[in-house]
């Protein structure tokens, strides 16, 4: 055992540590603190996380003792805090979140779950939500489902097995089934849905206005001009698409246009389906004179497609799409959009949930509705004569 070299004593020396790379001691009878100036000690590096056990054999002292110290408990001195703190820097300690999750009931980790991280609207809300967790103490860890059900199912396991104290989630486009988020109000964990949610489930949810948004679209267009008005909506049995369609019936029925069932088009929603919906619309024996696709980007694919066969837009064909970002500003012409605000959607469902969260789950269920904004620009504005 080492032997102090002020007191002399061996019984009260501990291991305190490092000092420009050599082993510092401290000695507790007599409170010095010391090195040996022929010692080259060096700490070893760990290939593993260094637990408080380790950290407690460093020193010489009871693992619940570097418990204490750490939690800033009183009944430690400072002399032990001050070296169990410098050990913990000197050996690159970082704590169990989990473990520490069992003893306080709480991780301050919010799990998000979203379908598709290349679309602006997702993209936008999350960097929300990531901005109000770090200004409210909290971590976000999130899940990319890639449009896939069962994807979805085991991102929610996973999180729930990280013990993330709340959920935020919006379905894949193939989620048809519940299970995995009944499982989850089983345990009592908060769950908030928004943009794409579950209407079987009374849960909090934050949605945009999918049927005022494309009634304003296609009402933009018939007081434009057009009359034969084709939609490229996502898949049929997606909720969304639904909604959307009653939308734009509603503004046909309202101006006395009738529901041609050629002009209505489902896809997958995926990249270059546009070019795809343009090819069928085009070949129809009346092609449409304006067009709203369900997704803005799909909308300007649309829109390459006709400027490579020289239709003039939007005097021959307008197009409208539902969302916006940078693209939809900058291309030419630039894309007529209904706006949705994602920034608005992320911070409500974020806010939400850490409400809920802090409320222990008791609050009651509520949908709040952020309003959405008409964008007129040149790819549907004609000059009407």
């Amino acid at each position: 055992m080492q032997k102090c070299v002020k007191c002399n004593s061996v019984d009260g020396v501990i291991k305190s540590g490092f000092l420009r790379g050599k082993q510092r001691f401290y000695c507790k009878l007599c409170h010095f603190n010391f090195i040996l100036e022929n010692d080259d000690a060096k700490p070893t590096q760990k290939a593993t996380q260094t637990t408080i056990v380790d950290l407690a054999k460093h020193l010489g002292i009871a693992p619940s003792t570097v418990s204490r110290a750490l939690n800033g408990k009183s009944d430690i001195s400072p002399f032990t805090r001050k070296a169990v703190v410098q050990a913990a820097i000197d050996l690159d300690y970082r704590p169990n979140l989990l473990a520490q999750s069992l003893n306080k009931g709480k991780t301050n980790t919010i799990g998000v779950v979203i379908p598709n991280v290349e679309l602006p609207f997702f993209a936008t809300a999350l960097a929300r939500m990531q901005q109000i967790a770090v200004d409210t103490g909290y971590r976000i860890m999130v899940c990319h489902s890639s449009e896939s059900q069962a994807i979805e199912i085991l991102n929610t396991e996973t999180l729930i097995s990280c013990r993330v104290d709340g959920l935020l989630i919006s379905h894949s486009k193939e989620t048809t089934s519940f299970d995995h988020i009944r499982y989850v109000l089983a345990k009592d964990v908060p769950i908030v849905h928004f943009d794409r949610v579950c209407n079987e489930l009374d849960t909090p949810k934050v949605i945009h206005e999918d049927f005022k948004g494309s009634f304003d679209l296609v009402e933009h267009l018939i007081l434009q001009g057009c009359r034969k008005i084709g939609i490229m909506l996502g898949p049929e049995k997606f909720y969304i698409s639904q909604i959307r369609l009653e939308g734009y019936k509603a503004a046909l029925n309202k101006h006395g246009i009738k529901v041609n069932e050629q002009y209505i088009v489902y896809s997958e929603m995926n990249k270059n389906d546009g070019i795809r919906v343009f090819e069928y619309f085009i070949n129809l024996p009346e092609p449409p004179d304006g067009v709203f696709a369900m997704l803005s980007r799909n909308a300007i694919e649309m829109m390459v497609e006709a400027k490579k066969r020289q239709i003039k837009i939007p005097d021959e064909m307008a197009f409208v799409g539902f969302g916006d970002d940078t693209l939809c500003e900058l291309f030419e012409p630039s894309l007529t959009v209904f706006h949705h605000f994602p920034t608005k959607v992320g911070e409500a469902a974020i806010n939400l949930l850490i409400e809920n969260i802090d409320k222990k789950n008791m609050l009651p269920s509520c949908t709040k509705s952020i309003p959405g904004e008409l964008i007129v620009r040149n790819s549907s504005l004609r000059v009407l004569k």
